[in-house]
């Protein structure tokens, strides 16, 4: 229980007034709040430049060697994924948001290359193969002729 006496507290702590509106900072205050997001800001590269990197890539994400669905698909990483299917190149892109697609299977994007060409793979029907790009435009677009020309 606090007694006042006059409006001044007496055997307690003394209050402070409550001010309406708006806390107001000093230009110290805004200062060192600018400071220190800065601060953080130009550590944020050193905090992960000190990180430890992994040793050395692991081999299944930097190539692979395998059958799948009857026929060998080959890629390999070295300026982008050089990919073949059947000894046939497949171009596969990089989207923006890191996920992978090919020429054959375009509407869907995957987290790997690999998981990418074996969808091309699976679009292909059995007995088809890739085309031969035969030029430089057509190593831009490996399907088919479809009538369309501009």
């Amino acid at each position: 229980m606090s007694v006042s006496v006059g409006g001044v507290p007496v055997g307690g702590e003394a209050l402070s007034p409550v001010r309406p509106g708006p806390v107001r900072r000093t230009r110290r205050e805004a200062l060192r709040g600018v400071f220190g997001a800065a601060v953080a800001v130009a550590l944020v590269p050193v905090v992960a430049a000190s990180r430890p990197t992994r040793s050395g890539a692991d081999p299944k994400d930097t190539a692979f060697d395998e059958t799948y669905r009857g026929r060998r698909i080959h890629g390999v990483l070295k300026d982008g994924w050089q990919v073949t299917v059947d000894g046939r190149p497949l171009h596969l892109m990089r989207r923006a948001d890191g996920t992978w697609l090919s020429m054959v299977d375009h509407y869907r994007s995957y987290p790997t290359a690999l998981e990418a060409t074996r969808a091309a793979v699976d679009e292909l029907a059995p007995g088809r193969e890739l085309r031969e790009a035969d030029g430089p435009m057509r190593q831009m677009h490996m399907g088919g002729d479809h009538g369309v020309h501009a």
